[in-house]
């Protein structure tokens, strides 16, 4: 099936020294059918065909000195107007560093906005400062430690982002039903056998009573996020959501 022409496909873009690491992820599963159905593209731009040297160099000293090396300006800018030859609105520049504020569920939402997301995956000690101030839209962290490569946290984010595709995953509810979509994270889960290693499925949930089983699963949800997560529990309740009413005793 291909999709229709009021929904344009999503294009991810990565620039990368490593461009044989993408395949294998970007292929299978979820995101392989996404390209089967013209739903998202992927593809990669190995950044040493723009070096203009014989050894394709790609990266140089710092000046002022420092330990190691960093990515040159004038390539990355090569790479990246093959891509994107003037400014376009629909178009977002995402750099992978520690230096980006933290990736979310909200935010990967926000990025289906556009219809080309360039995701720069950098190496070594970063990149030339210039080639950020000029090109980068944004700058986003998957997490508060450190990679050898953007390669990792690019594939994260364009994973994060295609599911939430309208028609990528089978049935909506999947998505909506997903921890973080709400802010809380999903209540436990259970499937056959209905016991085992004398560990019983909650009776609750063999009842048939979907408005009692929702209001069980709301309840669990909350609790496991309070426990598990109290960071997500607070951002929770300062967005002003409401507490569930407390049990009669």
């Amino acid at each position: 099936s291909s999709k229709s022409s009021n929904s344009p496909c999503l294009e991810f873009h990565f620039l990368t020294l490593f461009p044989d690491l993408f395949p294998a992820v970007l292929g299978t599963s979820l995101l392989g059918r996404a390209q089967e159905q013209g739903l998202a593209s992927f593809t990669t731009h190995q950044l040493r065909d723009q070096a203009k040297d014989k050894h394709r160099t790609v990266d140089d000293t710092p000046y002022g000195g420092g330990a190691g090396m960093l990515m040159k300006a004038d390539v990355l800018y090569a790479a990246w107007q093959a891509i994107v030859p003037e400014r376009n609105p629909k178009t977002r520049t995402l750099l992978l560093s520690p230096q980006g504020p933290r990736f979310t569920q909200k935010r990967a939402h926000e990025l289906l906005a556009y219809d080309r997301l360039v995701l720069i995956c950098g190496h070594y000690e970063g990149l030339d400062e210039r080639f950020i101030e000029e090109c980068v839209d944004e700058e986003l962290s998957i997490g508060d430690y450190v990679l050898t490569g953007g390669e990792l946290p690019a594939l994260v984010i364009a994973d994060t982002v295609t599911r939430l595709i309208p028609g990528v995953v089978g049935n909506p509810a999947s998505v909506a039903d997903d921890s973080l979509e709400n802010g809380l994270l999903k209540s436990p889960q259970y499937t056959r056998p209905r016991v085992w290693r004398d560990r019983e499925v909650p009776e609750i949930l063999l009842s048939g009573n979907h408005t009692a089983i929702a209001a069980w699963r709301d309840a669990e949800s909350r609790r496991r996020t309070q426990a598990k997560r109290p960071d997500l529990w607070e951002a929770f309740l300062a967005s002003g959501a409401s507490l569930p009413p407390k049990k009669k005793s």
